[in-house]
């Protein structure tokens, strides 16, 4: 409850279903309120069903009320409805309510008199107290009359008074014209409402203005936004949509609406020539037609961020987003912590609030049509916000679709060297469809890198050597990404990186083996790497170091030996050396420890092409090599899918296998044969003419 100028105020939260019934309570009893006891006795009740809310107003003059308020004269004019009342207040003298008499004047016609006891059948109430006169009397009574003043329509009643004591008559005019304009909405923003001036003419007139029963001075309500003007002798308050203390409330009916509602409080104060003060309030109840409530969507994406980003605007503060719908997938809210999208709530000064929705273009919600022509990639997504009206659950859908293009190219690879290898990344999009990717012109699979013994990590299946030197060599590896349609390249990746180790291998695709062997038991032993020789002497290292010597010879050279089985063909040298000192001495001594290490290189018969063709050899994948050492009864053997042959940790031991039974093959030395072009094959055993051999 709350103390306003001139009545109590009392407002009751109030929900859909629920009858509020008021009591008043004096030391007399117990009165319920009803709507015709609230017009007889002075109170107001105002039913808001939009925003759950009742009002009761009880003025300082209603009955039941103790008070000693002593004014001149006060008329209000309250909210028109029929359980509203005017109040109307007059100094009388005192007497009893059986000694006066009323008469009732409509449009210049007087109504016969009446006594106040068959005026209160009526409907009208006159109540005499000490030294005061209290009349009310409801709206559209038959007793009043309507007109209309300066284009306002104007409600009036006039009753005179009367009482005859002894040879004096007393006479007490009372009259009563309340504005019944209901107010209206003007496209710049403002609630307005018209009073006429002249319904109580005076000399001297102030306003005092407010809301919800806070009067201010004018000049206080004018800096707060209300506007009061006088035009054409009428006088028109001016109420901002938004001002404070209005009442807001959200609708929805085909669209989402809100309205306003103000209880305007009007104070007139009038002074006559006698300086009688007269005053004349007005509470009314004003709302807005339904105005249209538009939210917004902001796309406020990022492309490179390649997230979409979408706000949400202008939600009014008694709606609430509950659900989202993206290309058709609901999504309750609030997310779950697994979600890849997230929505944030952002509140705006403005008695406003917004959300802020952030998808990935690779969320799996999210539509992509790929344009091959322009090369791009169209990024979809259709919103459809589900929004709810509180405290009435009432939902509002809005919808929106962003879109977002990206250029789309031929995956690229971040390619790192290692100790090892070489690493090459691929980060995965949802368009890698459109490329394979390939090693030569073989696609990448799994089972690709299993034949060829690389771990699946997107890494080439080729190495290509260079600059082989006892410092090491370069390995490049190139990955081509081509055209799922068309197969053509579409780009490459290409790494190339230094790599050091103390032996190695290499049986490449065009019939070359490259080693560099590690000698050092050699030397311990009295051994010199320089003077190291294959089977045929005069192929001497073509470097050499303390420890180690570089050969590199054509595999049909160097008095090398092909041994042929059954599915793979097989190339042999020899390094020879022999201890320094025997060998000053007396080279051609038998008893000189000459020791030796056996290189080899094999190749898969199905493979191969050309076996010296014209001094050609053609493979299609590079041989398998292997370093044995005879001295240290220990090999070295490691597979390695670009023909370089790195070791790892020496054995101490010799690594020992079980060999496959196979056929019986001959060897003998290599030379350069006639033949122009023979392609080998599987085969089950070995012609006579082909037992001996020198070279293939």
């Amino acid at each position: 409850m709350e103390c306003r100028d001139r009545y109590f105020m009392m407002a009751v939260l109030s929900f859909a279903g629920d009858e509020l019934h008021f009591e008043a309570v004096d030391r007399t009893g117990v009165y319920p309120i009803t709507m015709q006891y609230a017009a007889k006795c002075g109170y107001s009740v105002s039913v808001l069903s939009q925003l759950g809310r009742v009002e009761l107003r009880a003025s300082y003059f209603s009955c039941h009320t103790d008070n000693k308020v002593n004014v001149r004269s006060e008329i209000t004019c309250s909210s028109g409805t029929q359980k509203d009342n005017w109040n109307t207040l007059k100094p009388a003298h005192s007497s009893t309510t059986s000694d006066w008499q009323v008469m009732f004047q409509k449009a210049e016609e007087a109504l016969p008199p009446m006594n106040l006891s068959e005026a209160q059948k009526r409907g009208h109430v006159f109540d005499l107290t000490d030294g005061r006169l209290v009349f009310r009397t409801p709206y559209g009574q038959p007793d009043s009359f309507s007109t209309t003043v300066n284009g306002v329509p104007v409600e009036v009643v006039h009753a005179t008074l009367f009482s005859r004591q002894s040879w004096v008559v007393l006479m007490v005019d009372l009259v009563a014209a309340c504005s019944m304009h209901e107010g209206s909405y003007d496209d710049s923003g403002y609630m307005v409402w018209d009073t006429p001036e002249a319904l109580y003419p005076g000399p001297n007139m102030r306003v005092n203005i407010g809301l919800n029963g806070d009067l201010m001075e004018q000049l206080v309500a004018e800096e707060r936004g209300l506007a009061v003007e006088k035009l054409n002798n009428t006088i028109q308050i001016s109420i901002p949509y938004n001002a404070e203390g209005g009442y807001r409330k959200s609708f929805v009916t085909g669209g989402l609406y809100e309205y306003y509602i103000f209880n305007l409080y009007l104070e007139q104060i009038l002074v006559d020539e006698d300086h009688v003060e007269t005053r004349l309030r007005f509470h009314r109840t004003l709302a807005t037609p339904l105005l249209p409530c538009p939210v917004f969507t902001e796309n406020r994406t990022v492309i490179e961020e390649r997230v979409f980003t979408v706000y949400l605007g202008d939600v009014p503060e008694d709606v609430e987003l509950t659900a989202v719908q993206m290309n058709g997938y609901e999504c309750a809210l609030p997310f779950t912590n697994t979600s890849t999208h997230t929505i944030s709530k952002v509140v705006q000064p403005n008695n406003t609030h917004g959300y802020t929705l952030k998808v990935p273009f690779d969320d799996p919600v999210v539509i992509h049509k790929f344009s091959k022509e322009h090369a791009v990639v169209h990024h979809q997504l259709s919103i459809n916000y589900t929004l709810t009206v509180q405290p009435e659950n009432e939902p509002y859908y809005h919808l929106t679709s962003v879109m977002a293009l990206t250029d789309v190219s031929p995956p690229t690879f971040d390619a790192v060297c290692s100790e090892s290898g070489i690493r090459f990344r691929l980060d995965h999009s949802p368009f890698d469809y459109m490329w394979d990717i390939c090693i030569g012109s073989d696609p990448l699979t799994s089972e690709l890198a299993a034949q060829h013994g690389y771990i699946m990590s997107n890494d080439s299946r080729s190495l290509l050597l260079e600059d082989l030197t006892l410092r090491g060599f370069l390995g490049t590896f190139e990955i081509l990404v081509r055209d799922h349609e068309t197969s053509e390249v579409q780009s490459s990746s290409v790494k190339t990186c230094p790599f050091t180790m103390t032996e190695f291998i290499v049986c490449s695709t065009d019939g070359k083996m490259t080693v560099v062997a590690d000698l050092s038991l050699v030397v311990q032993s009295g051994g010199i790497p320089a003077r190291t020789n294959l089977v045929d002497k005069n192929c001497r290292p073509k470097e050499v170091d303390g420890t180690r010597a570089f050969f590199s010879f054509p595999l049909n050279s160097c008095g090398s030996v092909v041994k042929l089985s059954k599915e793979y063909v097989t190339y042999k040298n020899e390094i020879f050396f022999t201890k320094k000192l025997h060998a000053v001495k007396n080279q051609s001594d038998p008893s000189i420890d000459t020791d030796r290490v056996t290189i080899q290189c094999t190749y898969p018969l199905a493979g191969l092409h050309r076996l010296f063709s014209k001094y050609r050899f053609e493979s299609d994948t590079a041989g398998v090599g292997r370093i044995i050492h005879s001295m240290q009864s220990t090999e070295a053997c490691l597979l390695c899918t670009a023909g370089l042959q790195s070791p790892t940790i020496k054995p101490i031991a010799a690594v020992k296998t079980t060999p496959a039974t196979r056929r019986p093959v001959r060897m003998q030395s290599a030379f350069h044969p006639p033949a122009r072009y023979i392609k080998v094959s599987k085969f089950q055993y070995l012609p006579t003419s082909m037992r001996k051999m020198e070279n293939l």
